[in-house]
């Protein structure tokens, strides 16, 4: 035999390639014996010869693709080989064991590839640490086994993967027993380092990691799982550091249908997200003390980059991959401001969709993570010197700085993953790889992450634009949360919010929404903007909302009272009054106007929040509250009821009574009588305490009793008639004895009439009316100029009505509501001629006796006629509105509404002509 031949005879080759693996088996174990007795000898050509047999194996059987018994029998005889080297020596012959045998895996034939399972098991559990050179190759056709359809070859390559997890688990990290005491050691980065030698690098690993991770059969995916759990569990590797290369594709495996890879995945997520909090908070703790080394101080966090890998998994159908996704990003907020800032527009776009959802995981998960974001943003600063309104954000609490420092310097870009793999395989083939552990990425860090010194811009228009698309959300929740949202951002940003004409009209379209809290905090963000804005902006503000009423009644009916009044509770509500006043005065539609005023006459004298400018009107006493008085009245002569209850709640009765006189001069309409209707009932309520009890002083305040009477005379008899005549009739007595004779008055009122004129002349003065003698003038209110304009108001709307029924200006407009006043006139009139004779006084001091029984007899016959009848109804009764507004166009005369047990068809004051005729 020559010298490097290999000493294998052809009765042992055709027995290697023979049908019957007994054979085989027994020639392998020939080829292992013929190795070991090479090796024993140590001849000058033994290492020759041994690779010489591994030529002949490799190339005549190995590679021999037309006898599958020729290539498993040359696969059970390499593996004797590596058998026969032992660890020692197989090391180096890897480089020729190994191609062959990886190169069977892809066989077609089953038999081929299970035996080539078993050969590379045989040469791993042998050659062990020094398998881990060939380790990517190794890993990519298990990865390919894991999904065999053989089940022989499936049992065989689990086997085989459990042997090499063992390896990397157990060999990846070699720690040395202890040092050579006479070497100098080299001085560590931090004292207490441990040494170890990293002979299994995630490096190379990781880009065959990414390309193999978005597989999509559930076998391979439940073995990427297993290997990524087993790479974790080495506190030395720091896999955590590469997440960002393989986190798209685990959670694409969330939603997987198989439940062991749900399972495993979420599992090594949970994880993950604890050794990112552990590995955040070791590096804050570092900064505080140098020179302690602890596991996790070298991991390198690339948050931005994972921030856009989940983004697209918060708005998943899968609810796992969604709550998954969301928790990480909750746990992101705390961890990592300065990137979560700059995120915030499209978590914002995310998460408030959620705040409603119907699974109350999901649902908590979002409530948690906008109500962190929302402090984030709320908490953190704006520098002014900063261009742009730039974030400048404490770096004592910036966690991405000790992340940034933690970098090892000198690291090159990132090439592609196909020249990284090729790259680390030739350097570990070629023993140029010392295999030192490193923190190099593999996907280059976004640019605003390069330096953690410099500042974020937040930006204002992206989260603005992102709320205002939510304002229209179909969930409540969603809605009042991108409102809180604006309420604080044009707080911490006034000018760059109000700078956003689309916010605010998008804020006016959310006028008309069906929640209540969506419009309160939509009126209170549009109060807020007008506190930071000029007048020429709040002008602008409220003609909107006026045009919004104007062009959308029913959001007026259901809605006017609240917005209003939750401007009033926002903004000044003098200031509102004001601003409405002066643009509903120059309003062309007359129609809207005269609407307008009649509710916000009605909130005015109602609601709590205008109680202190209810207050002010009672007292003008300066020339501010007067003026205030003058520009609501020219508005509010749109309406003439609101007009005379303005007269009432600033106490100018004498003007209110000359408005009466005004009354019989224009139409009386149904939505008139509706109106006097609702005046008399707010007469009753605690509004108008003052004015009830002014009833009882008819020296100092004349002129009520002719408003209140007057009002009485316009009532048809109907509910609102029989109130407001028991409230006159109740004072009527009272009436009488202040109008006794100066001689009776101390005994019947105990005021002399010196006081009594004293007192009414200090009224004149404070309501701004002159004495008898017509010389002392206060008030600087103009009522002639306000009657004339009230007039002429009227005027236009009564033009207005004719046109709109197509009748000529000249022709005289006959309503029905007319008559219905001329009826009920002539009936209240009857009504109140008890009361004014009594209140007639005697002209002789000998009568006086005699009138003062009379008196009583008179008030006790008007009482007993009054007792039985109650209020009624706070409204027209259906019965009278029916009446009063008949398709034909006609009046038809009811009796009034009156208690069970009171005749309706006694006329008024019957009672009290018969007393009178007994007198």
């Amino acid at each position: 035999m020559a010298d490097g031949a290999p000493p294998l005879s052809q009765q042992l080759l055709r027995a290697l390639g023979d049908r019957m693996y007994e054979k085989r088996k027994g020639a392998a174990l020939d080829i292992e014996r013929t190795i070991r007795e090479l090796l024993q000898k140590q001849g000058p050509g033994a290492f020759e010869i041994v690779r010489s047999i591994i030529t002949l194996l490799k190339n005549d059987f190995a590679y021999n693709v037309l006898q599958n018994n020729a290539r498993n029998g040359g696969l059970i005889g390499l593996a004797g080989v590596a058998i026969a080297l032992g660890p020692d020596l197989l090391g180096h012959y890897l480089d020729d064991l190994l191609p062959p045998i990886l190169a069977c895996f892809s066989d077609q034939d089953s038999k081929v590839r299970y035996y080539a399972c078993e050969s590379l098991y045989n040469v791993a559990k042998v050659a062990r640490r020094e398998i881990l050179r060939w380790f990517n190759d190794i890993f990519d056709v298990l990865s390919q086994l894991a999904a065999d359809t053989d089940t022989a070859v499936k049992s065989a390559a689990e086997l085989l993967d459990r042997l090499l997890k063992d390896i990397v688990s157990e060999e990846s990290i070699e720690t040395p027993l202890q040092n050579d005491p006479d070497a100098p050691p080299d001085p560590p980065e931090y004292e207490d380092a441990p040494s170890f030698t990293v002979r299994f690098s995630l490096q190379g690993f990781i880009p065959l990691l990414s390309e193999r991770i978005h597989t999509l059969n559930p076998f391979t995916r439940l073995f990427l799982v297993s290997w990524i759990t087993l790479l974790d569990s080495v506190p030395e590797l720091e896999l955590v550091s590469f997440l960002p290369d393989f986190l798209d594709g685990l959670f694409k495996y969330l939603s997987d249908e198989n439940e062991q890879v749900r399972v495993g995945t979420a599992s090594i997520l949970s994880e993950f997200l604890r050794q990112i909090r552990e590995a955040v908070e070791i590096q804050r703790l570092e900064n505080q003390e140098k020179g302690i080394w602890v596991p996790g101080q070298t991991v390198n966090l690339q948050f931005a980059k994972m921030v856009q890998i989940l983004q697209p998994y918060l708005v998943s159908m899968d609810e796992d991959t969604m709550s998954t996704a969301m928790r990480w990003m909750n746990a992101f907020i705390l961890i990592s401001h300065r990137v979560m800032m700059m995120f915030a527009p499209i978590l914002i776009n995310a998460v408030l969709p959620c705040l409603a959802h119907n699974v109350p995981t999901i649902r908590s998960i979002a409530v948690e993570t906008n109500k962190n974001l929302f402090d984030l943003v709320a908490t953190t600063t704006v520098d002014a010197g900063v261009k742009g309104g730039e974030v400048a954000v404490d770096q004592s609490q910036d966690l991405e700085n000790s992340v940034q420092q933690n970098s090892e310097p000198g690291t090159d870009k990132q090439t592609s993953d196909a020249s990284k793999r090729a790259s680390y395989e030739s350097s570990l083939k070629d023993g140029s790889h010392d295999g030192s552990p490193t923190t190099t990425q593999i996907d280059a860090q976004s640019d605003f992450m390069e330096s953690a010194a410099n500042p974020f811009q937040l930006d204002y228009q992206a989260i603005v634009s992102s709320l205002v698309g939510q304002f229209l959300h179909e969930n409540e929740e969603t809605r009042v949360a991108a409102l809180d949202w604006m309420l604080m951002l044009h707080k911490k940003a006034p000018k760059k919010i109000v700078s956003n004409e689309g916010s605010f009209v998008a804020l006016l379209q959310i006028l008309s929404d069906t929640s209540d809290e969506v419009v309160r905090r939509a009126l209170q963000l549009l109060a807020q903007i007008s506190l930071y804005s000029d007048d020429e902006y709040f002008m602008r503000f409220l003609s909107k909302i006026l045009s919004i009423f104007s062009s959308d009644r029913r959001l007026l009916e259901t809605r006017g009272s609240l917005i209003i009044r939750q401007l009033c509770l926002a903004l000044t509500p003098e200031k509102i009054y004001r601003c409405m006043a002066e643009i509903l005065e120059k309003d062309e539609d007359l129609e809207f106007a005269s609407t307008m005023v009649q509710n916000l006459s009605l909130i005015l004298i109602t609601a709590v929040e205008l109680s202190d400018l209810r207050a002010r009107l009672r007292s003008l006493d300066s020339k501010d509250g007067q003026g205030l008085f003058v520009a609501l009245y020219k508005c509010w002569c749109h309406n003439p009821v609101s007009t005379f209850s303005l007269c009432l709640l600033a106490q100018y009765y004498e003007h209110a009574a000359n408005l009466l006189q005004v009354f019989a001069e224009i139409e009386i309409t149904v939505n008139f009588l509706v109106q006097i209707d609702k005046l008399v009932q707010l007469l009753e309520s605690p509004v108008f305490t003052y004015l009830r009890l002014q009833l009882l002083e008819p020296e100092r305040y004349p002129h009520l009793y002719k408003c209140l009477y007057g009002l009485l005379m316009l009532l048809p008899q109907s509910s609102a008639f029989a109130t407001l005549r028991n409230r006159l009739n109740s004072v009527s007595s009272v009436t009488l004895l202040h109008l006794m004779p100066a001689r009776a008055g101390p005994i019947a009122t105990g005021i002399s009439p010196a006081t009594s004129s004293t007192a009414t002349a200090n009224e004149n003065v404070k309501r701004g009316s002159s004495t008898s003698s017509g010389s002392f003038t206060v008030s600087r209110v103009q009522f002639q100029d306000l009657a004339t304009h009230f007039r002429l108001v009227q005027s236009k709307h009564q033009k207005a009505r004719k046109a709109a029924l197509g009748l000529p200006e000249t022709m005289p407009m006959i309503t029905l509501s007319t008559a219905v006043g001329d009826v009920s006139a002539t009936n209240i009139g009857s009504a109140s001629s008890a009361s004014r004779k009594a209140r007639r006084p005697s002209s002789s001091h000998q009568q006086s006796k005699g009138m003062h029984v009379s008196a009583s007899k008179s008030s006790r016959s008007v009482a007993r006629e009054a007792s039985p009848t109650t209020h009624g109804s706070r409204y027209l009764s259906d019965r009278d509105r029916s009446t009063v507004q008949s398709s034909s166009g006609s009046i038809t005369q009811t009796a009034p509404v009156a208690s069970a047990g009171t005749p309706t068809n006694r006329q008024p004051g019957h009672r009290s002509s018969k007393a009178h005729r007994q007198r």
